[in-house]
């Protein structure tokens, strides 16, 4: 059973949340909270597989309570929201959110990302993907968020697998493009987060994206 805390101000949209994820066989709803301290008091307690988390949230905003869940290892967490590409989503990312979705997701493709994510494997919409990295293409050429020199110690087939990670692609994709297996893919990803001190595939993802990676 994959064990999820539901965190959610609006209580007619948490209430549908869990309407949703209860009607899975394989998900456990085990909490719910209105605002982001509950979120971390609740991940803390009941040590869940994933916080489905929404980023606007009274006491303690969404950004935040990912950067206390995800820093302290209580759990994976999947962010909620309406908005499709702000500095909300940034923030999410970099403080180690594992995917993003928005709040208009259908009730399908909210229970595929939970599985997902609860297999270790980051989600993005891919409409925000898109976005995200003509986001970055975009934007003036600034200090990245991480050290280059950091790269140094990934090898060549680490860094292929991070740039394949910038754009949006599964191990399944990876490991079509890089004709590997699906479980070296996940050795790979483990081994080059280690090394970059990432806590996440999505973060990996943008830090490709920051450092103009690209595959060959």
């Amino acid at each position: 059973m994959i064990r999820v805390v539901v965190a959610e101000d609006q209580s007619a949209v948490r209430a549908g949340l869990v309407l949703i994820l209860r009607s899975a066989p394989d998900i456990e709803v085990v909490g719910e909270a209105a605002d982001g301290e509950q979120a971390v008091a609740l991940a803390r307690r009941l040590r869940p597989d994933l916080v489905l988390m929404d980023v606007q949230m009274p006491r303690l905003d969404g950004v935040s309570a990912t950067r206390a869940v995800v820093g302290e290892g209580l759990a994976d967490v999947l962010v909620l929201t309406t908005f499709d590409l702000d500095e909300y989503v940034f923030g999410a990312l970099r403080a180690g959110a594992a995917g993003f979705l928005l709040k208009s997701t259908e009730a399908g493709d909210l229970l595929t990302a939970v599985r997902t994510v609860a297999r270790g494997e980051g989600v993005v919409a891919p409409a925000v993907t898109r976005r995200l990295i003509a986001e970055f293409a975009a934007r003036p050429v600034r200090e990245p968020k991480a050290d280059p020199e950091a790269l140094r110690s990934l090898t060549r087939r680490e860094r292929e697998v991070l740039a394949c990670l910038g754009e949006g692609l599964t191990n399944a994709g990876i490991a079509e493009r890089l004709d590997m297996a699906e479980a070296t893919v996940k050795t790979h990803v483990s081994r080059l987060l280690g090394k970059l001190g990432l806590r996440s595939r999505v973060q990996a993802a943008v830090l490709a994206q920051e450092l103009g990676i690209q595959g060959h």
